[in-house]
């Protein structure tokens, strides 16, 4: 009866000790992937709006009419109502916009991706574009269909940036010794990082279909580790008083967090004037975005931008 009770409380010991290292090592995963702090020397900031006026107004002009953003949408037909909503609102002001979905949908047009995994579909997404626009574009931004981007602002963001140094930007995170754009907030691709990254597509030990033996890496991060092999590192981008402009939130609920930790300064608690991406939208607050950014008009007021963005050739956009 006592040897029995001793083996009972040997397993029961040793089980605890098995539990506990488990949990030790989970909460080593966890915590880095849980801190969303900013290398201090992977910031990228807007323009300044004086800098831009100083340049001439035709210069301008064709500023406006030859910068290009070729938009990448990822989707499964769960998200039908979602892609209905992305595909009425924000992607009508990219210059080209198209939707890569897991497999064929009757009802929208996209590029069939023939599989369920969100990296495989990434890869085979960045690839096509790659191959087919990499002449007529020199900046490429992804997004899942919960995104709301104003393309106008991102192009503008992007005014001063050159494509062809190898660098990525959007919303950056802290994992480990690993600094990523999350996917929530849109990644935006230089040319010159969709070559280097295409260049590794087709190699294995530095590019792998499938990461993660034990857990399966997000599409964000695999794409990071592709990409710093290629010498390609994360940006944040942030406004010229250093808000975040690719956000991983909704309007409603930053708002929701100014009120509660800034309540007399909700407006200037909660996003930058210039932002370029909101993320976790319904279909309705799309809607209701595209309303907000787009058509409501205050007459009599007279707005002196910088710069004004024409929409696409042939384009129906708001």
């Amino acid at each position: 009866m006592l040897s029995e009770s001793s083996l009972f409380l040997k397993g029961v010991m040793l089980g605890s000790i098995f539990c506990a290292l488990i949990t030790m090592l989970g909460h080593i995963r966890i915590g880095h992937g849980n801190r969303m702090h900013h290398h201090e020397h992977h910031h990228l900031q807007a323009p300044d709006k004086e800098d831009i006026l100083k340049i001439s107004e035709d210069e301008r002009m064709e500023l406006s009419k030859s910068f290009r953003v070729y938009c990448i949408i990822l989707v499964k037909p769960k998200d039908v109502s979602l892609w209905a909503a992305v595909k009425e609102t924000w992607t009508k002001h990219c210059d080209k916009a198209e939707f890569f979905s897991s497999e064929n949908v009757k009802v929208f047009e996209s590029v069939n991706m023939e599989t369920n995994d969100m990296w495989l579909m990434m890869r085979k997404a960045y690839k096509y574009a790659f191959d087919k626009y990499r002449d007529q574009y020199n900046w490429f931004f992804l997004a899942r269909p919960t995104t709301f981007a104003i393309i106008e602002n991102l192009k503008y963001f992007l005014l001063k940036k050159d494509p062809s140094q190898p660098f990525y930007l959007g919303h950056t995170i802290k994992s480990g010794d690993l600094e990523y754009v999350g996917v929530e907030g849109g990644i935006v691709l230089s040319i010159e990082s969709m070559k280097r990254l295409n260049s590794l597509l087709n190699i294995p030990e530095k590019c792998p279909e499938q990461g993660g033996m034990i857990w399966k890496i997000p599409e964000d991060k695999q794409l990071a580790v592709c990409l710093k092999y290629a010498g390609v590192f994360a940006k944040n981008a942030e406004d010229a008083v250093g808000k975040d402009v690719f956000n991983t939130k909704s309007v409603g609920l930053f708002i929701k967090e100014a009120m509660t930790n800034h309540p007399n300064q909700v407006v200037e608690g909660c996003c930058s004037d210039m932002a370029v991406t909101f993320n976790g939208l319904t279909p309705n607050q799309m809607h209701v975005m595209m309303y907000g950014v787009y058509r409501l008009r205050a007459f009599g007021h007279i707005f002196n931008d910088a710069l004004v963005f024409l929409p696409p050739n042939g384009s129906d956009n708001d």
